[in-house]
Parts: structure tokens; C-alpha cells; sequence
């Protein structure tokens, strides 16, 4: 009977995926793209919102200007991202798993703690701008401020460093040291060597690091808007124009200006892809790292300034965080976490930030994972399979704030109107919105995409033998997935339930226009006690942000090698 009825049950399973995205992914974009063709009063204007932006002055200069950041901080990131990785990957310095370790640090918390960090480090009172608290006479002139591109730069670099880095460390990680003997026995050189095997082996991830650089600080809104100052950038004009005018069909339109250099990013990367060939075979060889004292020294020396910058950012959002009244009063205290004065909030933001992060992370990684057993794992509705794995890619190129946008206009409405009709119908998703499920949601597609390629990367990794055989013996598909397949995936499983949790704790995008006010997050509540000066407090949430990620993955690290030691004999032969 259980066999019978077997197909039927893969069948509504891919069903309700192809469902989950076309309601989570299809329809809002598909909305938020109708409505730049609108105006505030819902009239068809064709093209003429776009041609109003193209000529305001103002809003080009926000264009050029988030293209001036975005590339100059590319640049710089991928510099530093790449010398780092090479120090980590190729020479034989030591304490590599401290400064892998620093180098995950920014991952861990909100952008708006670096910005934090930089105004109390060079802001009208930082730390170097009064000479270290009045031990330097008159202190220190910055040739620079930090209040607009200055800064968000330095911010965005901080950023996307971790992200270029991982790229960068794994592309020299996998290597062919043949290559390298066959050099050597041809006469070749050190820097022949670099530039004819080191730079084209990493080619991929050269193009896959730019570019995933490029659009994180393009998409960015925490950072700029933080201590951009009077420098705007598409993201906060967004902001502006939604939520400072109510001006929605002008903001979908610079949402969609947004998802231009993401989606250019997604098509390159999905071409580099098809275009990449393996470096690594059976016979390869793994890289032989060779000691050289004067080259290992100056990594050393790189990668601990790298690492003590980066500790002295954060460092510097901790030291104030705990001065009762920063920088007059340097007194030692804790109050500040507690949050009491600000906004009556306290620590709700916090609770509801750890709930929303938890459920994100259960569900999410279920959610992805089972999308990704039926699009792998079955032959049922091909077609159908094969939309739901674009669905599951697209996310890779929304930013974060043009899903909250198109969530406003899919959830928000009361009503939906065809357009060109007379046809109106009350809205079934309108019950959603306000509460935790769109939160929920809206972080789920946020982050969608990485985990899928994760799971389709180990699950294709697995023979198709252990379907066939179970198949052939009667077996029925749950239970193999449950007792082979799972427990094989269950390091990338572990690994996906802690992206979604650190990711939905920092981010402030996706779900800028979407919280209610009973269900403020943290780090809304960072950009809200910005806004009302209440720096203090926000760089005390932003720090236990921090601090609660850190923890979360050092746990949760422990019951991952606890969990793989029981589930993973199989890998010991």
C-alpha cells in the first residue's frame, strides 16, 4: 500500500515546493518589477519613473557614487583577501588557526558595529581624534572624514573581507603541486611559477571573489547608513524613498537597480562554473609548503596586523559599550546591556532577534534540504524540478532590501488589482504580514540560495545506487533518506542550520520594511538607537550580537564533532 501511493507523495512534495516559490520568490518580484512601471497612484506610466530618475541629479549621484564604493572596495578587499589567503594557504607561518579564527569575526555581527566602531575610533570624540583621551596634546587631524565615503568603505572592506578571503583560501587550497615540480625542472622561476600556474588556477575564484565583493557592498545598507553622512548610495536611497516619502514605485525601481550587478554576478558566476575544469584529480599531489624565513616573516607580519586591526575595531565597540558615559565618563559599567532606557524596548529586540534566528534556522535548513533531496533525488515532474532549483538561485541575486520591499507589496496589500481591469480580489496573504512567519520567510529566500548549492553538492556527490537499490528491494524513499542520506549530509546539514542562525541574527535588510513593532529585531533596534543618538546602547546590542554568534558557533562546533563522530564511522573505511 506504502508503494502504491509512494509516486503521489513525491509528486505533492514537489508540488509544495514549486508552490513555497512562487509565492516566497516569484510573485513578489514579479510585483515589485510591475510597480516601477506605476505611479503613486497606480497608473501605468511606462518607462517615465525610470526617466525621471535618470534625470535628477541627485539620485545619479547616488549611482555613482555606490559604484565608486563598491569598486574602490573591491579592489582593496580582494588585495588583502588575497595575500591573507596565500599567507594561510602557502607559507608555513605560524598561529594559522588564530588568524582564521579573527578573520571569521566580522561575519559574526551587524555592519552597523564597524561603523559604530569607526566613530569611536575617528569620530568628533574618538579615540585617536583626542589623543587617546587627552594623553596627546590636541590630539590627532584625520586627512580624511569619516562621516561619508571614507568611511563606508572602510566599513565595507571590513565587510567583505571573510567573504573574499574563504574564496580566495580554498581556490590556493586546491592545487596540483606537479605543476609546480614541472616548473621548477623546466627552470622556471618564483614569479613565473606565481604568474603561469598561482593566478590562472585561481582564476575562478578571483572572478567569483570580485564579484561576490562587489555586490555585497553595492547592496549594503547598515554600513551607509550608519556614518555615510550626506553621501548616499542606492540603498539608502531606498530607505528614503520609502519609508521618509511613501514613495513605493520610485523605491522598487532602485530595487531594481540593485539586483543589476547581482544578477550580472549570478549569470558570470553560473558561466565560470560551466567553464571551470578540475585542478584536482587522482593523481594530483597536494601543495608542498616549503620554509623560507624572510617570506614567511612578512606574511606573518601581514596577517597579524590584519588580525590585531580587526580585534582593535571590535575591541573599540567593546571599551565604549562598558564607559558609563562615553568619552566623559570612563567609568567601568555593565548597564548599558541591559538596554532600560532606550525606547522602552530593552532587551525584546534581542529575544525576538534569538527567536526569529532559531526558527530561521530550523526551518530553513529543512526546507532547503528537502527541496534539494526531491531536485536531486527523484525523477518525478522534471520540469517542475527544474524550476524549483532556478527558484532556489535567484536569491543569490535580490538584495536583501528588495525582498523587503517586494514582501510589502505582496503581503501588505488588502487587495490585489489587475492591472488594465476592473478585477479586484482580497489578498489571503495579507494575514502574514506583521507577524513572525514573514520575518521568518523573508530570511529564509534571503539565504536560500547557498545552502541549496551546498546540499546539491553533496547529495550529487552520493551514487544514485542507494535509490535504485532501495527501490528495486521494496525500500520506500522516506526511509532511505532518512537512514542513508541524511545521516551522509549531516556535516552540510549542521553547517547549513548555523548559516541560517548567524546570518538571520546580523542581517538588517531583508527585513528593514517588514518588522511590526511588537517584533522589532536587534538589529533594527541598532539603526533605530543610531537615529536617536543613543549610540552606547547600539554598540552594546551590536557587541551582543557578537558575542552571542561567537558563542553559538564555538557550541555549537563541539556538538557538530559529537554528532559526526556517531554519524560519520562510515568515512573511516
Amino acid at each position: 500500500m506504502i508503494r502504491k501511493y509512494e509516486k503521489s507523495v513525491k509528486v505533492l512534495f514537489v508540488l509544495l515546493i514549486s508552490l513555497f516559490f512562487i509565492i516566497s520568490v516569484l510573485l513578489p518580484v514579479s510585483i515589485l518589477f510591475a510597480k516601477a512601471f506605476f505611479n503613486r497612484n497606480n497608473v501605468f506610466v511606462g518607462l517615465q519613473n525610470f526617466s525621471d530618475y535618470f534625470s535628477t541629479p541627485n539620485m545619479m549621484v547616488s549611482l555613482s557614487n555606490t559604484f565608486f564604493i563598491s569598486i574602490v572596495t573591491t579592489l582593496i578587499s580582494m588585495f588583502f583577501g588575497f595575500v591573507y589567503a596565500y599567507g594561510l594557504s602557502r607559507t608555513s607561518i605560524k598561529g594559522k588557526k588564530f588568524f582564521r579564527l579573527t578573520a571569521m569575526l566580522p561575519l559574526f555581527a551587524p555592519t552597523m558595529l564597524y561603523a559604530l566602531a569607526l566613530i569611536y575610533i575617528f569620530g568628533n570624540k574618538g579615540i585617536v581624534t583626542t589623543g587617546f583621551m587627552g594623553l596627546v596634546d590636541g590630539g590627532f587631524n584625520l586627512p580624511f572624514k569619516i562621516y561619508g565615503p571614507a568611511g563606508i568603505i572602510i566599513c565595507e572592506l571590513i565587510y567583505t573581507f571573510p567573504q573574499v578571503y574563504m574564496i580566495l583560501y580554498a581556490s590556493l587550497s586546491s592545487t596540483d603541486y606537479r605543476l609546480y615540480e614541472a616548473s621548477t625542472s623546466l627552470g622556471g622561476n618564483s614569479f613565473h611559477k606565481f604568474t603561469e600556474i598561482t593566478i590562472p588556477g585561481i582564476r575562478y575564484g578571483l572572478i567569483s571573489s570580485f564579484f561576490v565583493s562587489f555586490t555585497l557592498c553595492f547592496t549594503d545598507f547598515g554600513a551607509p547608513k550608519i556614518i555615510g553622512g550626506n553621501y548616499n548610495v542606492l540603498a539608502t536611497d531606498i530607505y528614503k524613498q520609502v519609508i521618509g516619502q511613501q514613495n513605493f514605485n520610485m523605491g522598487a525601481l532602485v530595487g531594481i537597480l540593485l539586483m543589476v550587478p547581482a544578477v550580472i554576478s549570478f549569470v558570470i558566476d553560473i558561466l565560470n562554473q560551466k567553464q571551470s575544469h578540475a585542478m584536482i584529480t587522482s593523481r594530483s599531489t597536494p601543495y608542498v609548503i616549503k620554509k623560507k624565513t624572510v617570506r614567511d616573516m612578512i606574511f606573518f607580519i601581514f596577517c597579524m596586523s590584519i588580525s590585531v586591526m580587526i580585534l582593535l575595531i571590535l575591541g573599540s565597540v567593546i571599551f565604549a559599550s562598558v564607559m558609563k558615559n562615553w568619552p566623559y565618563d570612563l567609568s567601568f559599567t555593565l548597564s548599558h546591556y541591559t538596554l532600560k532606557n532606550v525606547a522602552g524596548d530593552g532587551l525584546k529586540p534581542y529575544y525576538n532577534s534569538l527567536r526569529i534566528a532559531s526558527i530561521t534556522a530550523l526551518s530553513g535548513t529543512l526546507i532547503v534540504y528537502i527541496n534539494s533531496y526531491f531536485t536531486e533525488k527523484t525523477e518525478v515532474l522534471r520540469i517542475l524540478r527544474k524550476f524549483n532549483y532556478l527558484m532556489s538561485l535567484i536569491p543569490m541575486a535580490l538584495p536583501g532590501i528588495v525582498i523587503g520591499l517586494s514582501y510589502i507589496f505582496l503581503f501588505n496589500a488588502d487587495v490585489f488589482s489587475v492591472p488594465f481591469t476592473d478585477i479586484e480580489f482580497r489578498n489571503p496573504l495579507n494575514a502574514v504580514y506583521g507577524t513572525a512567519a514573514i520575518l521568518v520567510l523573508a530570511n529564509i529566500v534571503h539565504f536560500f540560495s547557498v545552502p541549496t548549492i551546498t546540499y546539491s553538492s553533496i547529495l550529487r556527490k552520493m551514487d544514485s545506487e542507494f535509490e535504485k537499490v532501495s527501490a528495486s528491494l521494496g525500500v520506500p524513499f522516506y526511509y532511505t533518506m532518512m537512514k542513508v542520506t541524511t545521516p551522509i549530509a549531516i556535516p552540510s546539514i549542521m553547517e547549513v542550520f548555523s548559516y541560517f542562525f548567524v546570518n538571520s541574527m546580523v542581517t538588517v535588510s531583508a527585513v528593514i520594511f517588514i518588522y511590526s513593532s511588537e517584533l522589532k529585531l536587534a538589529s533594527i533596534a541598532i539603526v533605530n538607537m543610531d537615529d536617536a543618538g543613543d549610540t552606547i546602547e547600539a554598540a552594546a546590542l551590536s557587541i551582543l550580537i557578537l558575542f552571542t554568534n561567537t558563542l553559538f558557533i564555538l557550541l555549537f562546533g563541539i556538538f557538530r564533532r559529537y554528532v559526526n563522530d556517531k554519524t560519520q564511522k562510515w568515512s573511516l573505511g
